[in-house]
């Protein structure tokens, strides 16, 4: 007997070869003791109860000094055998580093997995992995000062790490992690304004009129205690125009965990990340972004009794050490693997591929065979072009209560890869776009809304009659498939290319067959364009029908989810008045008597919808287009000739149509 979709995938059926981890020793040599002294008094991250650094400012060509700036020669002795090892790294491996743009943005890009796979500098540091995970703080400024002193920089650069490993999830962020450099991936929510930060500050003795620069932990304010030079403990004033005064670019941003991967009736975690230097202006709301940094802490600042609470809480934040984003993937929120990889294959070379999409999408819900297979044609999208028009449909169902439209948009934003589900009756227009907020500061932030968080993925709307007062908000999304903001001085505009999949219910309660969609809606001829599919779902009386669907409801209850299956399914609430193609199409998705279908489990219908819309990319033919236009002709001859009651036939049906003929090849797989 053949086994099931579920049992194949979930039991490693397709199973690729074994790999075997060289696992490194977590031994660590006598040299990591060093790293751990160093990472305690040397770090620029001081501790308060830790006295001022001072930077040197007579000999500038100290590179030492300059990244290490409290630790000895002796220091820089027991760690030659590290900075060697790297700077032969460097040597063989000239061509990775481009000295060009390195002097435009101060920083060095380094691929770790590269750097780990080199078996010469592995033997030579082999507990680099975990130095650069427990003390990435020393690792990292050790590094530093190796590219700068074998390149000669004019001034200090920061190490951008790429491709850490492994990527834990921010559910799994604890206190444990405190001082650990880690890599993490989740959703823009929240972007702040752009800042000056002072990372080091010249002070001038006031007695003896010596200049000292000291570091600045955090941008806090930190004056020095002694004078280098007469030793006193007098006043001492700030040199804001000093040579000696560093400032840099500052920004802070928040990312949440990837709705798919937080747990069912939770609120998804959420952590906030520092971005200095280069790395601000990288984080855009609704963009996936990996983030490798480390992990810091910070103290909450109230006024009040409050405040004298908020002072024992502390806030994990990351410090970002380098950010990838992920913008211009279809679908960055999944992988595949070899077993997805045959699994896609197999789904492919089945008999009815899109008849198979069909029912495994909420099978829980009998029947509505047509509206499923809008549903999975909202979810693949089409194909996506520069600066061109959109390409993916939208798909509105509109009938009476009690028909499970919502568990259809709740099962199609579980099947996205990327999907956001809201309801209409909660939803304001900020959480469907985007929301201006003000800081502590006084200055504003972007907050992402539903549409922005589903960017290159699906948002499915509940409810949708409930907010009429917020459809102006939807018309430029889901047409020019971006949100602009126009407020408190901010002019901006965000991507927003998702898939609308909405329900809503007519006004009144039931739906009235002698008024048009719009009238039962109460929507807007404009924002009722702009759906490339709408169904209607009528509840009628059907003797035969009413049996088979209480017996399904009951065949769930009862444990017996195949019996109902085996049965015919009929979709009463088909609308009499499609075409003969319509109707053909919605009997050779009905399954026949006694046959059974073995339903995809929805991880491998997630993986499917993500390989299609990122490998398929269909093109219409001549033939076809030729075809699409004869068919637009005759609807808008027809519109013409009879009643003008309803939409009106306009150029948006024509491409509705491409749209629709693009997404049903993707479904194939074809191109």
């Amino acid at each position: 007997m053949r086994r099931s979709w579920r049992g194949r995938y979930r039991n490693n059926w397709y199973r690729g070869r074994n790999y075997k981890n060289n696992s490194e020793s977590s031994s660590l040599n006598d040299s990591s003791a060093t790293l751990r002294a160093a990472s305690t008094s040397g770090s620029s991250r001081a501790p308060a109860n830790q006295l001022p650094i001072v930077l040197p400012i007579t000999n500038r060509n100290n590179i030492w000094k300059l990244y290490f700036p409290i630790e000895d020669q002796q220091s820089k002795e027991e760690l030659a055998n590290h900075i060697n090892c790297f700077k032969a790294y460097i040597e063989r491996n000239r061509n990775l580093f481009d000295l060009e743009k390195i002097d435009q943005t101060r920083s060095v890009p380094l691929d770790v997995a590269n750097l780990i796979s080199d078996s010469e500098f592995i033997n030579g540091w082999p507990t680099f992995n975990t130095e650069l995970f427990e003390h990435p703080d020393v690792t990292l400024r050790l590094l530093e000062y190796c590219l700068h002193e074998k390149f000669k920089f004019e001034s200090k650069i920061k190490l951008r790490v790429l491709n850490h490993q492994p990527v834990i999830p921010i559910a799994n962020l604890k206190v444990n992690y405190f001082g650990k450099l880690v890599t993490l991936k989740g959703t823009v929510i929240k972007v702040g304004s752009v800042g000056l930060i002072c990372t080091s500050m010249a002070f001038e003795c006031s007695g003896c009129h010596n200049v000292q620069a000291v570091v600045q932990p955090q941008g806090v304010f930190t004056a020095p205690v002694t004078c280098t030079h007469c030793h006193g403990g007098s006043k001492y004033e700030p040199l804001q125009s000093s040579p000696f005064t560093n400032t840099t670019d500052w920004q802070v941003a928040k990312i949440q965990e990837i709705q798919s991967q937080s747990l069912s009736g939770t609120i998804p975690r959420s952590v906030e990340i520092e971005l200095q230097g280069d790395l601000v202006g990288t984080a855009c709301p609704g963009d996936v972004l990996s983030v490798t940094g480390i992990v810091q802490v910070r103290g909450e600042s109230k006024g009040g009794e409050d405040g004298k609470r908020a002072a024992r809480l502390l806030q994990l934040y990351i410090e970002a050490v380098s950010i990838h984003s992920h913008r211009n993937l279809s679908n960055p929120t999944l992988s595949f693997t070899l077993k997805d990889y045959y699994a896609i294959q197999e789904i492919h070379a089945s008999e009815d591929v899109f008849k198979l999409l069909v029912h495994s999408l909420c099978p829980t819900i009998f029947g509505h065979e047509a509206v499923k297979a809008g549903l999975i044609l909202g979810l693949i999208g089409g194909t996506e072009y520069d600066n061109g028009p959109r390409s993916n449909p939208h798909v509105l169902v509109v009938g009476d209560p009690g028909l499970g439209k919502s568990q259809l948009l709740q099962a199609a934003a579980h099947a996205a890869p990327r999907g956001v589900y809201v309801c209409g009756a909660s939803a304001s227009a900020g959480g469907l776009t985007v929301a201006l907020g003000r800081e502590a500061g006084g200055d504003f932030a972007l907050e992402a809304g539903a549409l922005v968080l589903a960017d290159k993925g699906v948002c499915c709307i509940d409810e949708l009659d409930k907010m009429s007062s917020h459809h102006s908000s939807l018309l430029e999304a889901m047409e020019q498939r971006r949100v602009s903001v126009a407020k408190g001085g901010v002019v901006c505009s965000l991507a927003a290319r998702a898939t609308v999949l909405a329900a809503a219910n007519p006004a009144g309660g039931s739906y009235n067959r002698s008024k048009t969609v719009a009238e039962n809606l109460k929507l807007n001829s404009a924002l009722l364009s702009r759906f490339d599919l709408v169904f209607i779902l009528l509840d009628q009386p059907d003797e035969k029908l009413d049996a088979m669907l209480s017996e399904h409801v009951l065949a769930l209850h009862t444990g017996q989810k195949g019996k109902s299956a085996a049965k015919t399914s009929l979709n009463a609430s088909i609308n009499t008045s499609q075409t003969d193609n319509e109707v053909s199409l919605s009997k050779r998705l009905r399954l026949k008597p006694g046959e059974v279908l073995d339903h995809l489990p929805l991880v491998l219908l997630r993986k499917y919808i993500a390989y299609a819309r990122r490998y398929v990319h269909p093109k219409i033919s001549t033939e076809a287009a030729n075809a699409l236009q004869n068919f637009y002709l005759e609807l808008r001859h027809n519109h013409q000739g009879g009643s003008h009651e309803g939409t009106p036939i306009t150029t948006r049906q024509l491409e509705a149509c491409i749209r629709l003929t693009q997404v049903r090849l993707s479904g194939f797989l074809k191109n």
